[in-house]
């Protein structure tokens, strides 16, 4: 049944550096190895975009944990990584599921970015997946529908939390606070307990609200894609 599904698009960010503070940032690993190896063991093809195209930067790069550490010793995906496709040059009909990995560069280059945008409008009404975790959320910030409205007003989600941003110490770096601008745009925000799993399900949009919650909201995009096979 898996080989009937169509890939799902994994995007990172490629902005390199965290606001004003010259600390380094990037897309967050586990963010995108913990979907990974969900989306490989369900035998869903996958492949990796990021804004500019290229090796994009990591953060919270952490070999101790064993998937991180499983897929930077696998040849094939350090390939794949160092050459992430480029997201505007892509036809969203080729995917059925996009997923947005989080790590704080996506706060500067994910929101405003227009091929963000039309990936997630043509996947979406096309029937499609579209998912996030953590800041990666910051894809759904500005992401309109053909009929001009925002994909997430009236729609329940879950992304990093105003308090889980404070706890980190950087609400005064980040441009916008991700969980008070959804809302803005009349998303129904989920929070649950700081650093705790929270994967929230509305339809066809999967989010999750922190590092914690990366498998979880890969699984929930593997069993829709098979659910819909």
């Amino acid at each position: 049944m898996a080989d009937t599904i169509k890939p799902i698009l994994c995007v990172v960010t490629s902005h390199p550096i965290r606001g004003d503070t010259g600390e380094p940032t990037g897309f967050a690993m586990v963010e995108l190895t913990h979907p990974l190896e969900v989306f490989k063991a369900a035998d869903i093809p996958v492949e990796i975009a990021s804004i500019r195209g290229g090796h994009p930067p990591i953060d919270f790069f952490d070999l101790g944990d064993p998937i991180n550490d499983r897929f930077w010793k696998d040849r094939e995906f350090r390939e794949v990584l160092a050459h992430s496709l480029i997201l505007g040059e892509l036809n969203p009909s080729r995917y059925s599921a996009v997923f947005f990995a989080g790590g704080h560069g996506t706060m500067w280059d994910f929101a405003d970015d227009p091929a963000v945008q039309r990936v997630i409008r043509e996947i979406w009404e096309a029937g499609g997946v579209v998912s996030a975790v953590c800041h990666g959320p910051a894809a759904l910030v500005n992401a309109t529908l053909s009929d001009g409205g925002y994909l997430v007003a009236g729609k329940r989600l879950a992304a990093f939390t105003d308090e889980e941003e404070a706890e980190v110490g950087y609400t005064k770096v980040v441009p916008y606070l991700l969980a008070t601008t959804l809302k803005a745009r009349g998303a129904l925000h989920q929070a649950g307990p700081n650093w705790s799993e929270q994967v929230v399900t509305d339809g066809r949009l999967i989010t999750g609200q922190n590092p914690a919650s990366a498998h979880g909201v890969g699984q929930a995009v593997v069993d829709q894609l098979k659910a819909r096979a």
